[in-house]
């Protein structure tokens, strides 16, 4: 898939010379709702013999028009793993518009002048409630008067499930919530964030079970503080885990946060590699143990429940 940044004024020679279909949306998560505008794109691509092109963003709408600190802002799907999801969906290229000031302060018919007629687009696809602009003048509606005839426009309804929009929102606070099984319902795949290992305080290697601290990013979010069962993919193996996230109570108050995570059948050394933790199954909430002892009992039993877990599925 060919990645293409464009910043204003972009040069134009960047642009694919050749018409294209043109999905658009931020797409955070990539959720089966996106995935359906995505593969109508794709369709309609094929259909017409042409290359299938997704436009995003570089970062949170909610940054620029909101005014939402960046560093706040914590993505279901930065924007490495949004592309690679892409490629899964038969993307031919990506365009990453940076969103900034000359972008937010420009005239929806400037937009759909520059980023849709501009891109080359013959058809142009996005869901009901994609905007370009504020939403009561840029909207799929009044595309139609912007778009000039220059293209189709293809509008694709929102997805529910139980009588529910599938969007980026209600994903969000299943993750927050630790539910993290509802939000792969909803995801169409299992929910993950990449980490690096660092080193931590060993308590699970006394414990009799080792653990690797993930180091992972602020840009990312991840699920409330509790206990998963996770797959985890580091130096090229996947391997079954239980994974907490938590303060270690047990140990003192006023800790700091951290990821840890007890592999099965896995001793290597791997401090400093990039790591892939995908949440299946919140196994049960954290809890503060009066001694060691009890700690280790439950850890037991929390492994039994993973292998049991992953026996099912």
């Amino acid at each position: 898939m060919q990645v293409i940044y464009l910043d204003e004024p972009f040069n134009e020679k960047n642009v694919n010379s050749a018409p294209i279909v043109l999905a658009l949306g931020f797409f955070d998560g990539v959720h089966l709702g996106h995935q359906q505008v995505i593969k109508k794109a794709k369709a309609e691509a094929k259909k017409r013999g042409l290359k299938l092109a997704v436009m995003t963003l570089d970062r949170h709408p909610s940054i620029v028009f909101q005014n939402v600190p960046q560093s706040s802002v914590r993505y279901l799907t930065p924007l490495k793993r949004k592309l690679e999801l892409f490629v899964k969906l038969g993307a031919d290229i990506t365009y990453i518009v940076a969103l900034n000031e000359k972008i937010s302060s420009m005239g929806p018919q400037e937009f759909v002048d520059k980023y849709m007629a501009g891109l080359n687009a013959a058809a142009v696809v996005a869901g009901e409630d994609y905007t370009y602009g504020k939403k009561n003048v840029a909207n799929m509606q009044t595309l139609t008067e912007y778009s000039k005839k220059r293209f189709e426009i293809i509008t694709v309804p929102h997805l529910k499930k139980g009588g529910s929009k599938v969007g980026s929102t209600v994903i969000r606070k299943y993750i927050d919530a630790g539910e993290v099984e509802n939000a792969n319902k909803l995801l169409g795949y299992t929910y993950q964030n990449t980490g690096v290992v660092v080193h931590g305080k060993q308590r699970g290697r006394k414990l009799g079970f080792p653990t690797i601290n993930l180091n992972i990013s602020n840009s990312e979010r991840i699920p409330s503080e509790a206990i998963y069962a996770v797959k985890v993919t580091i130096v090229g193996k996947t391997v079954l885990g239980m994974a907490s996230i938590g303060r270690n109570e047990t140990f003192g108050e006023g800790q700091k946060q951290t990821v840890e995570i007890n592999l099965f059948d896995f001793s290597q050394m791997v401090y400093g590699e990039e790591t892939v933790v995908q949440w299946y199954c919140k196994l049960r909430e954290q809890q503060k143990f009066s001694d060691v002892q009890g700690l280790i009992r439950q850890l037991e039993r929390d492994k039994e429940n993973t292998i049991n877990y992953f026996k099912e599925k």
